[in-house]
Formats: C-alpha cells, structure tokens, sequence
C-alpha cells in the first residue's frame, strides 16, 4: 500500500519525568499510527505481550483474531492502529479503521464478528498509559468521530473515555449474559427444584448416549474448524441462520484466528464423538478471565435422539472454565430465552463516541442516528411476536399470499 506506515508523536501524560505514577514510574510515552498491514501483522508477539498485561482484555482483543479479521473484512487504506510505547515497550493499542457514513468514522477492528471492542492499556502504567492514549487517539481522529461498539462494563477504554477532552457520549449497545465459571453442580443449584431435576435428567441422557469429547490440538484445528462449520450449516437447515456464518470469509478468518489463537491459550475446539464419529462441535474463546462459546454445530440426529446439546455443551464449558481458574463463564451476545434458564446476570455493553471539538456536531448525528436505530429495533422486537402469531393465523386458515 503506498501510504506512511507510522505517525509518531512524543506525548507527556499525568506527571512530570521521575514521578511515580501507579505503579510505573514516569517517562515520555511516544505514540504511533500503524497504516501498513504487514507491520500490523509483525506486531503478534509484543501485542500478545500486551494482551496478556491488560487484565480487562477479551480474546477479541487478541492480534491473531484482529489481524486475521482485517485479512478477510479490511478496506485497503483504512487500518489505523494506534500504539503507544514507553521506552520501547507497547504499553496500549487501540485497533481501528476509517470508514465513511458519510463522514469520517474511527470503528474498532473486528467488526460485527466480535462480540466486545477494547483498547489494551498495560495495567502496570494504566495511569500515565490512558490519558496518553486519549491524546494519540485525538491526533489519529482529526475530522472523524471515533465509535466504540460493544465496549463490556470495566473496559480499558472506559479509562480514556473518562480522560477524554472534547465532546463524548456513551449509548446502550447489546445485553450479554454471563454465569459465575464453576461446576455445573454449582450451577444447578442457581435453580428451581424442578428445573434441576429436569437437567439432570438431560446430563443423564447425553452420558447414557455414550457421547464422548475430546479438545482438537492445534495441528488439527483446520480440519476441525471445517467440520464445526459443517456441523453449524446442517444444525440450521431450513431455519433462520447468520449468513455471515456461511460465508467463505467467515470460513478463512476462523481458521486462520482459531489456530494462532489455540497456539496462545485464547481458544479451544471441543469436538463430541457417538461410535467415534463427530456429532458436535463447539468454539471457546479465553482470556485470563473470561470464556464464552463463540460458535457451535450439531448434527440434527442429536435433536432425534433428544440429547439436549445446550445442556452438553454448557456442562463441558462449565467443567473446562472453573477448573482453568476463570472467573465468567460468558453466554456472549445475545438475550435468547433458553440462555435464561440458567438465570444468568445481565451485562449490558456501551457505545461510545469520543470526537474533537470541531468535530461536536458530527459526534450528535452519529449519536441520534443510533438512537433512532435502537428505538427502531426495540419497535420492531415488541410487535414481532404479535406479527409471526398474525402470519401463523393467516396461514392456518389459507389466507396467505400466494
């Protein structure tokens, strides 16, 4: 691409040189605007570094899900990766990309695809590392807004949004359900009498099944990752799928990330065999603390047999969270209603919007055109029930159109 990789600019944030600041000590802190995807691409060991010293970090943060991501859903010329270095080390990183709508617009790498959006700010200097991320973060903008979807409660960002000098807003983005990562016996005591029983009942069946599971090692996670796919197109035949999902640049990216990331400890493929055959299939991406299952497949002869999958694949993702020490056992995005019968906390994630001064107005229309799309879905979700219970009538008594 013929563009300059790098801006680099020389900030000072928080203190004077040789003050303690946290738990770091102060120096120049010099900032960086990354352009070119194949520096981008060489950055994986030191921003493993940084993921794993930035303790609200997700495995969406992680360079092998963001680099690959960008691989398969990038616009040539619209990487901007900010970085920021105190003495050569990376100490925060804030993976974005320009798009127009139809002005200028900073989003997160990662895209639709990715159920949180964060900055990394290394927690042994997040004092002097979050303002100064703020300013470099202005410097990148310029004339865009910048636009943070799906940012969890306790982000790193929320430190530069607290930071930030010049208009900001912060707007309610998807609800995520989560459970404490502990046993599923601990689990079902979150339950009714009743509701227990029956899940136990279901456990009960799936081991009378003869179902067994294995965890796919990293040289196999290819094959794997095609055969979850499989898995997921037979699971939702004939009913309401995410085209994405089977899309071939879904496919590439998801076997490109899910083998760096299972390489690195940031996923794992659970494979679930009846007569040495592969029924099941399920995606689990970690952090140090957190696990969510991102993706899974079912053969339909599950569904025949009444082995309950959800039941399955929660009892294995409980079992493998709790004894690796997790804290948050995530269900991901999503409000679904079989979610709720393990009566899980609701986590709501942010939007936020951060822009220059000029740039307020630019900031307000992005804000209300949210607004009015998030009241728009809210409409649509309260009369939808009302509208398939219409159709189904219509149908019933051969109103429908022809």
């Amino acid at each position: 691409m013929a563009a300059e990789s790098t801006t680099r600019r020389t900030l000072r944030a928080g203190a004077a040189p040789g003050k303690t600041v946290g738990r770091g000590t102060f120096t120049a802190l010099t900032s960086e605007i990354c352009r070119d995807p194949d520096r981008f691409g060489s950055l994986a060991a030191e921003w493993n570094a940084l993921h794993r010293r930035s303790g609200s970090a997700t495995p969406f943060q992680s360079h092998a899900w963001l680099h690959s991501w960008w691989l398969s859903y990038g616009t040539a010329g619209r990487l901007r990766v900010v970085l920021l270095r105190r003495d050569g080390t990376l100490v925060g990183a804030a993976p974005l990309m320009l798009v127009h709508r139809p002005f200028p617009v900073l989003v997160h790498l990662g895209g639709s695809i990715s159920d949180f959006s964060d900055v990394l700010i290394d927690d042994d200097c997040a004092d002097s590392a979050a303002p100064a991320l703020a300013k470099a973060l202005a410097n990148a903008a310029r004339t865009a807004v910048i636009d943070l979807r799906e940012v969890r409660p306790g982000a790193a960002v929320e430190r530069v949004y607290e930071c930030w000098d010049g208009p900001r807003d912060t707007l309610p983005d998807s609800p995520c359900l989560e459970l404490p990562a502990v046993p599923i016996d601990e689990l079902l005591g979150r339950l009714s009498s009743s509701r227990a029983q029956r899940v136990r009942a279901k456990i009960r069946k799936i081991e009378s099944a003869g179902i067994e599971e294995r965890v796919v090692p990293g040289d196999e996670i290819p094959t794997a990752v095609e055969r979850l796919l499989h898995l997921h197109r037979l699971q939702w035949q004939g009913r309401g799928v995410t085209q994405e999902h089977l899309s071939a640049r879904f496919a590439q990216h998801l076997t490109r990330s899910v083998r760096a990331m299972v390489e690195c400890g940031d996923a794992m493929v659970t494979e679930f065999l009846l007569g040495g055959e592969v029924v099941a299939a399920d995606l689990t991406l970690m952090s140090p603390r957190l696990a969510g299952g991102y993706l899974y497949g079912a053969d339909p002869m599950l569904r025949d047999r009444k082995v309950d999958v959800a039941t399955m694949l929660l009892r294995e993702s409980a079992r493998r969270t709790s004894a690796d020490g997790r804290s948050t056992l995530s269900m991901l995005r999503g409000n679904e209603p079989y979610k709720h019968h393990w009566r899980p906390e609701t986590v709501c994630n942010q939007r936020l919007l951060m822009a220059r001064a000029m740039m307020a107005p630019s900031l307000r229309l992005v804000a209300a055109h949210a607004a009015a799309r998030g009241r728009a879905a809210v409409l649509v979700n309260e009369r939808l029930p009302a509208m398939k219970a219409g159709l189904a009538k219509r149908t019933r008594r051969g109103g429908g159109k022809e």
